[in-house]
């Protein structure tokens, strides 16, 4: 699903033999996951690039188009969006598979995760509000200093495929490059490390996943407690204990390895109470 949903939102294959981006009315709108507007296959925008623009603009107007987006998105899927949508989140997961040591968890792995919030407030919303030139516009902060997905499938391709473009290439370039090497690299050996420690739209996301219509559903009578769920988790999460924890991107392989059946994925389910709590609550309300 992942490498279907990429090649559809990057479906402009000739941008990739002529070095140029797609210039047609789907830039005008948003695609769910991490998907650079200057990707040359892009159809669509990044919703993280585009709120950046609006915010960097020199006549800021609230970004109701982009908002509503993200809100929409976020109310329906959550965290889904990282887990199938998300063309740098396919990248990660293969690179995952080499074989190698896998490091699960470290000192200091649940604090870094709250990074990611600092870079959505800091990087996507307040510098480029905020930070203005001499001619009154922002700066796309994310997009420009950090995000490894747009260098990846933007910046490398365009770059490699336009001379003219290679010239102006700078120290930011290659420090983004450095970013997106660090990155890959880690990737061998721990699960999806930009989506856990970095990515502001995971962040975006992960606010809904207490709410999102799509969500993980526990039916606590059928739990043994047998730990099977948490052990397969790559993202650290025990279901079994909070099924609807804003780390989860709702791979499933938690609702494939539970042994009784206990939990599932989909759209409006809710998460059961214990057969003590029903009890109790019918025993009051008579």
């Amino acid at each position: 699903m992942q490498g279907v949903w990429t090649l559809l939102t990057n479906g402009y294959l000739v941008g990739f033999v002529k070095g140029r981006i797609w210039q047609g009315g789907s830039k005008a709108v948003c695609v769910p996951g991490l998907n650079c507007y200057s990707c040359p296959g892009a159809l669509g925008a990044c919703p993280i690039g585009s709120l950046q623009a609006e915010l960097a603009s020199r006549n800021v107007k609230f970004p109701f188009y982009v908002t509503g987006f993200l809100l929409a998105t976020g109310a329906l899927f959550g965290r889904f969006v990282c887990g199938f949508l998300c063309p740098f989140g396919l990248v990660q997961d293969l690179l995952y598979k080499i074989r190698s040591p896998k490091i699960r968890s470290f000192k200091g792995d649940r604090a870094l995760r709250y990074l990611k919030y600092a870079v959505l407030l800091v990087m996507v919303i307040l510098l480029p509000s905020l930070i203005r030139n001499d001619a009154g516009t922002g700066t796309p902060w994310f997009c420009k200093w950090l995000c490894p997905s747009g260098t990846l499938f933007a910046g490398i391709p365009l770059l490699s495929l336009n001379e003219n473009l290679r010239s102006l290439a700078g120290y930011i370039f290659n420090w983004k490059v450095g970013v997106l090497v660090v990155i890959l690299v880690l990737s061998v050996f721990f699960y999806r490390p930009f989506c856990k420690y970095l990515c502001p739209l995971g962040a975006a996301y992960a606010l809904f996943n207490k709410a999102a219509l799509y969500r993980l559903r526990l039916d606590e009578s059928a739990c043994v407690h047998c730990g099977a769920c948490s052990r397969v988790c790559r993202m650290g999460v025990d279901p079994s204990k909070k099924p609807d924890d804003m780390e989860c991107i709702r791979c499933g392989d938690c609702v494939k390895n539970c042994p009784t059946g206990a939990l599932s994925a989909g759209f409006l389910l809710r998460r059961d109470k214990p057969e003590e709590a029903v009890d109790s609550e019918t025993t009051e309300s008579e």
